[in-house]
């Protein structure tokens, strides 16, 4: 079972709760999940937008949105409730949160204390580790978001049929085009904004992100919320207002992704040379 070094609040105080003593798990009576808060859905097998809100601004408008958050927050160092109060009156229900349910479950819980219900889009690719279903799990029933799980267009044993055995060892790249980057490129259409957990310090290509963003991929507004924040911050911020992260990343795992192409990171290693190991890749290719 996942345990969290967290629950949940509701609150849209910017003032954390206290966090539980150092090595306590909360039990059934004193956490949040208790309170069924969340929400959480699957989407059909034919993945697409028939779940997201309808865009009602045009590609010109929101660019001038872009323009406008830059003003406000600049590149460097936004403040993260001021940017995301920013983008709860902005975009509203036309906002999704992308979550890989890793140590990223910290950015819907931030999102939800502006935006109650917001849809948190997580990409179940039929590879993953237990803990981190798990975690997508305890996650739902704790804060205030709408989960919606998006399934690839093919199971692991219809990919199998038609590519072989085994994709992700033999061409990583077309696997996760597959079961991670069309099912999120579809789910994207009816959303004018999305919001990532992505960070300046996980890989030299995410160096130079800013915190707003136009995305010429999916002609939307992203917001990295987080993109300033080094991972002890994260883990700092989700023990102090109790947000359920994935166990793995006490277990060697600093970044998480599918079982077969993750694994363990020796000490003193890159926290994402775990990632697609031996195969010159680092991006699953959402954020490129």
């Amino acid at each position: 079972m996942t345990t969290p070094i967290s629950s949940a609040t509701t609150s849209t105080t910017t003032t954390p709760p206290a966090a539980p003593a150092a090595g306590t798990s909360l039990d059934a009576t004193t956490s949040p999940a208790a309170t069924g808060v969340g929400s959480a859905t699957v989407d059909t097998k034919a993945p697409g937008a028939a779940s997201a809100p309808r865009r009602t601004r045009s590609e010109a408008e929101l660019k001038a949105l872009v323009e406008e958050a830059n003003e406000l927050f600049g590149e460097r160092n936004a403040d993260t409730q001021e940017l995301l109060a920013w983008a709860g009156r902005t975009f509203g229900k036309s906002l999704a949160v992308a979550c890989s349910m890793a140590s990223d479950t910290v950015v819907p819980a931030l999102v939800s204390q502006h935006i109650k219900d917001v849809d948190v889009l997580f990409l179940d690719t039929g590879y993953h580790f237990q803990e981190t279903i798990e975690t997508r799990d305890a996650f739902a029933s704790d804060w205030p978001v709408n989960v919606r799980t998006l399934l690839p267009r093919l199971t692991v044993p219809e990919q199998d049929a038609e590519f072989g055995p085994k994709l992700h060892d033999r061409e990583p790249a077309t696997c996760c085009g597959i079961r991670k980057v069309e099912p999120l490129d579809n789910a994207l259409e009816g959303y004018e904004a999305w919001v990532t957990g992505l960070r300046r310090e996980e890989t030299p290509h995410r160096a130079n992100a800013a915190p707003v963003e136009w995305d010429e991929r999916h002609h939307m507004v992203k917001i990295n919320a987080i993109v300033d924040w080094t991972f002890d911050d994260v883990v700092s911020w989700a023990e102090t207002n109790l947000v359920v992260v994935n166990p793995l990343l006490t277990q060697g795992y600093p970044s998480i992704g599918c079982a077969p192409c993750t694994r363990k990171v020796a000490p003193g290693e890159d926290p994402r040379a775990g990632r697609w190991s031996g195969l010159g890749k680092t991006e699953c290719g959402i954020h490129v």
